[in-house]
């Protein structure tokens, strides 16, 4: 594939964010070590691999004409767009895959609102994208709903026409207006729909919110069965007795038909 490679300003571009929502402004470091970093190692991947933080935009209800949204698990005034630059570190090409997906939740965790967030290096953009919900044993305090959902650009993309695809469907005006929950969620379905596409090789929107589920789903349980077969071939592989090695080889054969059921799914 003929790589199209993005920087943050392109990328928020082509979101086509109206000027009423953009702040613009440089957050300081020290803000996240204070809010962000509940460990000495933690600090220390901030302050090691962050360049800049930047406040892009701040999508609420005045400024980009969305409702916002409550219930009994969660409260969303507003929608944040974060985009950091990470540095290089000498000797290191770019910050490792391991610490990167650390520092977006590090960052995730730290703000109360939904936060679409860019993570710019040197080889791609990382984009991620996490619910929050009210804490279960602590009145007031936010915490992540679930997992991140992060896509890579445009490694995770299988083609020029995917990445392109992807990028017309994350438009703000694209997405449903009825909530700022159900504009964020567009923004997850349309990440999701790029990870279908890694394995399908064309990126196709979800023709509705049922469809979106049924993918999120189909991605979850692709994700597990990849890691089982995994897990299976590296125990044959060590195995020394033949007839474990059998049965080891049996159970992978099952997990792979299931994994390609699976994968139908997407």
């Amino acid at each position: 594939m003929r790589t199209m490679l993005l920087d943050i300003p392109e990328f928020i571009a082509s979101l086509g964010l109206p000027d009423g929502c953009r702040v613009d402004q440089r957050v300081p470091k020290k803000m996240l070590l204070e809010n962000g970093a509940p460990t000495a190692a933690d600090k220390r991947l901030i302050a090691d691999t962050v360049e800049e933080i930047q406040w892009v935009a701040a999508l609420k209800p005045n400024t980009i004409g969305v409702p916002d949204y409550r219930d009994n698990l969660r409260e969303y005034l507003e929608i944040a767009v974060l985009a950091v630059t990470l540095r290089s570190l000498p000797g290191q090409d770019k910050a490792k895959p391991a610490n990167a997906a650390r520092l977006a939740e590090l960052v995730h965790r730290a703000v109360p609102y939904p936060v679409l967030l860019l993570l710019r290096s040197e080889q791609c953009l990382a984009l991620s994208l996490a619910h929050k919900r009210w804490a279960q044993n602590e009145a007031g305090k936010v915490v992540l709903d679930g997992n991140l959902v992060v896509v890579s650009l445009p490694e995770d993309a299988p083609s020029l026409d995917a990445l392109k695809a992807f990028l017309q469907a994350i438009v703000l005006t694209r997405q449903p207006r009825s909530t700022l929950f159900a504009l964020y969620q567009g923004w997850m379905d349309a990440v999701q729909a790029l990870l279908a596409a890694k394995t399908t090789g064309a990126f196709k929107a979800a023709d509705s919110p049922e469809q979106a589920a049924a993918r999120r789903l189909a991605l979850q349980e692709c994700a597990r069965l990849e890691a089982e077969a995994a897990r299976l071939r590296a125990q044959a592989g060590k195995e020394k007795q033949l007839a474990r090695q059998v049965e080891l080889n049996l159970a992978l054969k099952r997990v792979l038909v299931e994994l390609a059921a699976a994968r139908e799914q997407l």
